[in-house]
């Protein structure tokens, strides 16, 4: 019976290596470059260009912590297309054409995210974030009134943009930030730390972390506002995968996605996609998990306040010209009081170009299953030989009568 599972566990360990591969695939590698403040002297980090080449196309992303932070996501049928910043005109009151790709129209495809406002409430009222009363929360922290600064590794291919608030009377940012770090990917993969998201090489990743934020109550739970700009006539749609418990992350059954929609002929798609999962130390682990909630995703007459670097490319009106849609994801319930212990929030999410990277069942899942649901197989198969072989010898023993 052992000799027989053990024959059926390689063959399935390769078949689920391979569905993982599968699940990975999403695009050929890229090589990636990153620049910080392009045509531009200075040695503070406040806009970061990841341009990323495959065949026949590049992705340019273009992160920035001017305004609220904010990142466009540019898609080109050409290998040599680049980024321009006016950074005279970027840094005035009227930034519109600031940033443009050359050569002029090679953009097929853009999008922006924008990271506008943290929210601070009582958790002690579970229904505060469903009946939306006001009296529950205290005054936002508007990222776009922060004071930033930033830095870069190469090799890693990361930079990290780390905010505190400029005017701070209640002394809640005395010690601490807020932070934005980005990650870019040369080919698909899944990340190391947790909540280790699969991605692509047509994706990045941005980590928020809140890092000793004194909060205002003893029962202070935190809420990230998000901000999608696309093309008129697109929409967002969110949508909610659900998956089984593996290895990766245990417990996180759901991972949530807001996904373009393109429209007639339009080329391409994006996404942007996470677990619904945050973690409560620099050493994420299972036992400092604390659950992301989201709130139906918000279209009807959203404005997005300038400025940032979405009014740069696609110009002041963005209301009249794009689809501005909102989504509020926020940080814990019960569990929340992790933050309050530790005093440290981080939570991830992936940005991509076209179709979101999909999880499948790891090996180890797959191998569990297969002991679960061959053994009994075996078992009869064996007793099946048995049954013959005894029969056999049975009959081969008879000896006739004189």
């Amino acid at each position: 019976m052992l000799g027989g599972s053990s024959l059926l566990l390689p063959g399935l360990w390769l078949l689920g290596s391979v569905a993982c591969l599968r699940g990975a695939a999403g695009g050929d590698g890229r090589k990636v470059t990153l620049e910080y403040n392009p045509g531009r002297n200075g040695s503070s980090l406040s806009l970061l260009h990841v341009r990323a080449v495959g065949r026949n196309d590049t992705l340019h992303y273009v992160w920035s912590s001017i305004g609220a932070p904010t990142v466009l996501l540019l898609y080109t049928q050409n290998e040599s297309s680049t980024l321009h910043v006016n950074w005279t005109k970027l840094n005035s009151t009227s930034p519109a054409g600031a940033i443009w790709v050359d050569p002029p129209g090679s953009v097929v495809y853009s999008t922006a995210v924008v990271f506008t406002k943290v929210f601070e409430y009582n958790g002690a009222n579970a229904s505060a974030l469903s009946t939306g009363q006001g009296e529950t929360f205290y005054p936002p922290y508007d990222l776009a009134d922060f004071s930033w600064n930033g830095s870069l590794n190469q090799t890693a291919l990361t930079a990290k943009f780390q905010g505190v608030k400029t005017s701070d009377p209640g002394g809640a940012f005395r010690n601490g930030t807020i932070s934005f770090q980005v990650t870019a990917y040369e080919q698909s993969s899944r990340d190391s730390p947790l909540p280790r998201l699969l991605h692509t090489a047509n994706s990045s990743k941005v980590e928020f972390i809140m890092d000793r934020v004194a909060p205002r109550g003893n029962s202070s739970r935190f809420l990230l506002e998000v901000v999608t700009v696309e093309e008129r006539g697109r929409h967002k749609r969110l949508n909610s995968v659900q998956s089984i418990d593996d290895e990766y992350t245990p417990t996180i059954f759901e991972m949530a996605q807001l996904v373009s929609e393109p429209h007639n002929d339009s080329i391409g798609s994006s996404f942007f996609q996470w677990k619904t999962t945050a973690y409560g130390s620099r050493d994420a682990s299972r036992e400092n998990a604390i659950h992301c909630h989201y709130q139906p995703l918000q279209t009807a007459n959203r404005t997005l306040a300038g400025p940032s670097i979405a009014h740069a490319y696609f110009g002041e009106a963005l209301e009249h010209s794009h689809s501005i849609a909102a989504i509020n994801i926020s940080f814990g319930g019960e569990d929340g009081e992790v933050y309050m212990e530790k005093g440290y929030l981080s939570w991830s999410a992936l940005l991509g170009f076209g179709t979101p990277p999909e999880d499948t069942f790891s090996p180890l899942v797959i191998a569990i299953m297969a002991v679960a649901l061959g053994t009994p197989v075996v078992l009869l198969l064996a007793g099946v030989l048995v049954l013959l072989f005894t029969r056999r010898k049975r009959y081969s023993e008879y000896e006739p009568i004189n």
